[in-house]
């Protein structure tokens, strides 16, 4: 069976995508991770691409996986592309959903006014529970702070540029919702435009949340794009 790798996006953690991994398992030898610093893990490192990628390479190893094909939520498709730069051999496909591919200084100071974690718990306080929940015993605020600085350094200087984007000639299908609030349909377009063998795909209506897309629907999605059940 093909081995297929399930990545959450910011703030979020690998049981958020189980619907989807027991949706697609009869198909695919399907596995999650949590990245640094999510789902319980220390907080030892920074929350960088760099950091990330290197999750997804010791997954591989450990698991003694030469080739996977990705789905990315988010910041997990965001992840997945940077890892498919480092290791080109090591990816097989790409299915990034409600990805933001457009940041600059601008984007991400507005993206960080979002990560407050006094405001989040004073007017969200079932969201604060549940990302407490998400990530014990680390401390949500602290998570959400890094992922802010993470945010600005994304703003100064992108990981994926025009130049690198069209250097990954592997397929990878980029998607978005028509209701995506977060990531507008245009950032979606300017990452097909510069990647060699992208399709796009404007799911209709879809917001960005993952937990709202009903799971057969996006396992739909992805078992056609990823093709057969090859090894």
């Amino acid at each position: 069976m093909q081995h297929l790798l399930l990545l959450h996006g910011a703030l979020g953690a690998a049981p958020m995508l189980e619907p989807l991994k027991q949706a697609l398992q009869a198909n695919y030898q399907v596995h999650t991770l949590n990245f640094s610093g999510h789902g319980g893990l220390e907080l030892s490192a920074s929350f960088t691409m760099d950091v990330f990628a290197a999750d997804i390479k010791r997954l591989l190893d450990e698991k003694k996986i030469d080739q996977v094909s990705i789905f990315g939520y988010s910041m997990g498709g965001y992840a997945a592309l940077y890892f498919a730069l480092q290791h080109p051999t090591r990816v097989k496909r790409i299915y990034t959903l409600a990805t933001k591919f457009a940041w600059s200084p601008a984007t991400a100071e507005k993206e960080t006014k979002l990560l407050n974690p006094e405001k989040i718990e004073e007017k969200v306080p079932k969201f604060a529970a549940t990302l407490a929940q998400r990530h014990a015993p680390q401390n949500w605020k602290d998570i959400m702070h890094r992922t802010a600085r993470m945010m600005m350094q994304l703003g100064q200087q992108p990981p994926l540029t025009p130049e690198n984007l069209a250097s990954i000639t592997i397929p990878v299908q980029v998607s978005v919702g028509d209701q995506d609030t977060m990531v507008s349909v245009e950032e979606t377009r300017w990452a097909f435009t510069h990647l060699p063998q992208a399709n796009l795909q404007v799911l209709p209506a879809t917001k960005h949340p993952l937990e709202t897309i009903p799971k057969q629907r996006l396992a739909y999605e992805v078992t056609q794009f990823l093709g057969p059940q090859t090894v």
